[in-house]
């Protein structure tokens, strides 16, 4: 793919001219309602957050180290492993739930098996019920990650789809400044209650989805692939045209969604497994979405993510209170970049933020490399502080992309019928990068220290080439017309997604039926 791929037209061109200027999200009552049940979605991320940052805290709890015995090496490669390991197990049955049963039911499956897990793990009084609560827990999240953004950018009103799909990723903080807050509070008690009060308020999200995500509307989109498309067409009007089924915006969404679903019914290409890699479409959009997946976790992220104390110590900074203090910091700090990227991905564009970040990361990562290897060779403690500005900088340009874009990204590249299993295989694929990184990174750090960071510093100017000819600019485009994008002249014939034009005159002579005709689409 040529670099610099642009997509002309997008949302001005295809349908935000049908969106009514005066409906925003905090002067229209139905907005307003579904945002809130975007929340108790967007909070899976927190969940995931939380749970991705709290055994990085407990290594800097005395009580936790010392009821667990000081793990260390691989011992605790595998501690860290097992939340990935459990995810694994789940993979295989996740998308089929997402499809089959519908995004709400697997949410609130993945609420139930958590709420199970992290009573296991607070309640834990071995290494093997901590580490059999670690496995669950990852089980759980496999299946409300796999259907909560999906979710939410299925019911998303246009405008804000972006956005909020981002805002999904990002909301990875929230979770992670919670953990990380809590634990530098509960450091100064000298019991365990130290490491359980933090692992209790783990559960706090998935109380929530267990008893209200069933109130939450379901996607019109899979209600759509399951024939109820009187439903599907009232959930659109409730929530998009309050109430109103004949709304322009409303009868376009509506039929573009069925038209798609149709074909994809139709071809089959289009459905099954084999379909992810059957066209070259389909070949470009999984190079992509598996090649950004291992990027998120092989950026050296995971040195500080899961081993900040071990570096940290490596540059002499041994105390634990200092080390939470500079933990919790450093979440505040990251919430704010991707929340601030997650509502810029619309005016700069994915491909701007994603070669941004990649080219920033590059750049504070070779001088934190640099001040680190003065302080091994030195001592002095300017290059010590120097390294702790440089991991601030450098994870400032990792949440330009790689925090708020990876999961919208890749659930809007991806049409409905592969949705889910593309998905799936996002979120396999960072699993897998994950249980390679939190085994050799501990072992790695031990035995040849700041040198193993020069192996990341190569990485990363492979992933900034690659991204510079690979990612595809999408902002401002329905999910329906991005296709177009991958599949060019391959759609389907009778399916448009790519060149929608709508002229807003026809829309007042002739009312909601020219919204029918305007997605009728032609290869």
């Amino acid at each position: 793919m040529a670099a610099g791929a642009v997509a002309e037209g997008g949302a001005s061109a295809g349908f935000t001219h049908l969106m009514d200027p005066n409906r925003k999200w905090y002067n229209n009552r139905r907005i307003i309602v579904l945002h809130a049940w975007i929340v108790l979605l967007l909070i899976t991320s927190s969940m995931n957050g939380f749970d991705g940052s709290l055994l990085n805290s407990f290594q800097s709890l005395d009580t936790w180290q010392n009821y667990f015995n000081k793990p260390a090496g691989g011992r605790l490669g595998l501690l860290n492993a097992m939340q990935n390991i459990g995810s694994l197990a789940g993979y295989p049955f996740a998308p089929y739930l997402s499809d089959g049963l519908g995004r709400r039911p697997t949410i609130w499956i993945g609420a139930t098996i958590m709420l199970i897990a992290v009573a296991l793990q607070s309640a834990a009084q071995n290494w093997g019920m901590f580490l059999g609560s670690r496995f669950l827990i990852g089980f759980g999240l496999t299946f409300a990650a796999n259907a909560a953004p999906m979710l939410v950018t299925e019911i998303a009103y246009p405008r804000y789809r972006a956005p909020l799909t981002s805002l999904y990723n990002s909301l990875w903080y929230s979770g992670n400044i919670i953990a990380t807050w809590s634990t530098f509070g509960t450091n100064h008690i000298m019991n365990n209650w130290s490491w359980r009060i933090p692992s209790i308020l783990q559960g706090i999200p998935a109380i929530f989805q267990f008893f209200l995500i069933f109130f939450a509307p379901e996607s019109p989109r899979w209600l759509v692939s399951k024939g109820r498309d009187s439903q599907a067409l009232q959930t659109l009007a409730y929530y998009h045209a309050d109430g109103d089924e004949q709304d322009p915006l409303v009868q376009f969404e509506f039929h573009e969604i069925k038209n798609a679903i149709e074909i994809d019914r139709t071809v089959s290409a289009n459905v099954g497994w084999k379909s992810l890699y059957a066209t070259p479409g389909n070949r470009k959009r999984m190079i992509i979405i598996i090649a950004i997946a291992f990027f998120s976790q092989w950026s050296g992220n995971g040195l500080v993510s899961y081993y900040l104390r071990n570096v940290l110590e490596s540059i002499g900074i041994t105390s634990s209170t200092i080390q939470l203090l500079i933990n919790g910091i450093l979440a505040i700090w990251n919430l704010c970049w991707a929340v601030l990227a997650s509502f810029l991905c619309d005016r700069l564009g994915r491909r701007f933020l994603f070669i941004t970040s990649a080219a920033g990361m590059l750049l504070f990562f070779t001088f934190q490399t640099v001040c680190s290897a003065q302080y091994a060779l030195k001592g002095t403690d300017a290059s010590a502080h120097a390294v702790i500005a440089f991991i601030f900088l450098f994870y400032a340009s990792y949440d330009l992309a790689f925090t708020p874009l990876i999961v919208s990204y890749t659930v809007e590249i991806l049409p409905y019928s592969l949705r889910a299993k593309g998905f799936n295989v996002f979120n396999f694929t960072i699993s897998v990068a994950l249980i390679f990184n939190q085994y050799v990174n501990p072992i790695a750090l031990k035995n040849i220290e700041w040198k193993y960071y020069i192996v990341y510093c190569c990485w990363l100017l492979f992933e900034l080439v690659f991204l510079y000819f690979m990612i595809v600019e999408t902002k401002n485009l329905s999910l329906e017309e991005t296709a177009a994008l991958f599949d060019g002249t391959d759609v389907t014939e009778g399916v448009h997604t790519n060149d929608v034009r709508h002229d807003e005159k026809d829309f007042d002579e002739k009312g909601s039926d020219s919204a029918y005709n305007a997605t009728d689409i032609k290869a």
